[in-house]
């Protein structure tokens, strides 16, 4: 039997979910297999979201990668429940101890006060600003930020100092965050790009099981640009042979609904989101499968991914070129940037706090 098979959660437990399997994290010393053993009378029960709280002693994580536009990044969660099946960020459950897999988006870690702790950070004498990214991992604007509210404390926080970030969604919540984002805008010191993989809702909901559905996320587009902020349409992941053909489509919808921008990346499958992604094509779209990976292989000599600088967002060779050629046709096309305009670091201050004195000039 292959391996992942003896991971495999049944269906019926793991409705809503994007990942089939649970295997053990790379770090782990046992792996660990659930085994019938014939005394199980009643439906194996549905798997529930759990979150646990972490104390962050830092905010701001530092980034050199010669291939990203940012310096500095911050994330509010660990985990995450959309459930994607591509993600890239799964692989980073294993240095808690849990499985990239299902435990990626049912075993949540919440960091609250994240926003004190970055507010400490932005004081530092020694700190200078520049565009803090968000929603580069896991997404800030899950499911469980309706409760925890730590990306709004961050908010609050980035605000007060007069802070640019660029944040990075497919979340509805961010549309309750619009009163401080616009006024941040208005400061040229936001700009938000949201990700539309498919415009294929039955698609969309077998790939990205508990994200918003793609017309809700055109909706978000909308309002976010009619609140005047920045708003970049994602293609992101372009999936060879399955959502590659919607690439003209989704860029003009991103576009009719107010997006300026727009960019794209190929799917990228580290490490454990291989082996993931090769079981959910099996499961859903088997008749697809070999041909899905037959075009992300030659796009990375051979293998399924390749995570050198400069290659790993959009792999290489004939197919990679064609989807290149197509975006750029299709932007210029439909009057679309490949990029927003540079936000403010000139407005940067650090608030004064209750009882410090205040400057006379």
């Amino acid at each position: 039997m292959d391996e992942s098979e003896l991971h495999k959660v049944a269906p019926e437990a793991r409705r809503g979910r994007g990942a089939a399997t649970n295997e053990t994290g790379r770090y782990e010393r046992e792996t660990r297999v659930a085994v019938a053993d014939g005394w199980e009378r009643d439906a194996p029960a549905i798997l529930r979201t759990v979150t646990r709280e972490e104390r962050p002693r830092r905010a701001i994580t530092r980034n050199s990668s010669p291939d990203v536009a940012f310096d500095r990044s911050l994330n509010p969660y660990r985990g995450c429940e959309h459930g994607c099946i591509y993600c890239f960020a799964r692989p980073s459950h294993a240095w808690l101890g849990l499985s990239p897999g299902l435990d990626f988006e049912t075993r949540l870690v919440v960091r609250p006060g994240i926003g004190a702790v970055l507010a400490r950070e932005l004081a530092r004498p020694s700190y200078r600003p520049g565009v803090l990214a968000i929603g580069t991992n896991t997404d800030p604007y899950q499911p469980v930020e309706r409760d925890a509210r730590a990306m709004r404390g961050v908010l609050e926080v980035l605000a007060a100092h007069r802070h640019p970030v660029a944040i990075v969604t497919r979340g509805a919540l961010i549309e309750r965050d619009l009163d401080i984002l616009s006024e941040m805008a208005g400061q040229g010191l936001v700009q938000v790009g949201v990700s539309v993989t498919t415009l294929d809702a039955a698609l969309a909901r077998r790939m990205e099981p508990r994200a918003p559905a793609p017309a809700r996320r055109l909706a978000m587009i909308r309002a976010l640009s009619e609140a005047g902020i920045p708003v970049r349409a994602m293609v992101a992941p372009v999936i060879p042979a399955l959502t590659d053909p919607e690439l003209e489509a989704i860029l003009a919808a991103g576009a009719q609904a107010g997006a300026r921008a727009a960019s794209w990346i190929m799917l990228r499958l580290p490490r454990e989101v291989s082996p993931l992604f090769r079981d959910w094509l099996d499961e859903h779209y088997h008749g697809r499968a070999a041909r899905v990976m037959a075009r992300l292989r030659e796009m990375h000599g051979g293998q399924d991914y390749r995570a050198d600088w400069g290659h790993r967002m959009r792999g290489e060779g004939p197919y990679a070129e064609l989807i290149g050629q197509r975006f750029r046709l299709a932007v210029k096309r439909l009057g679309l940037a490949t990029g927003l305009p540079a936000l403010r670091t000139d407005l940067f201050r650090v608030p004064p706090k209750v009882g410090d004195q205040l400057d006379l000039f």
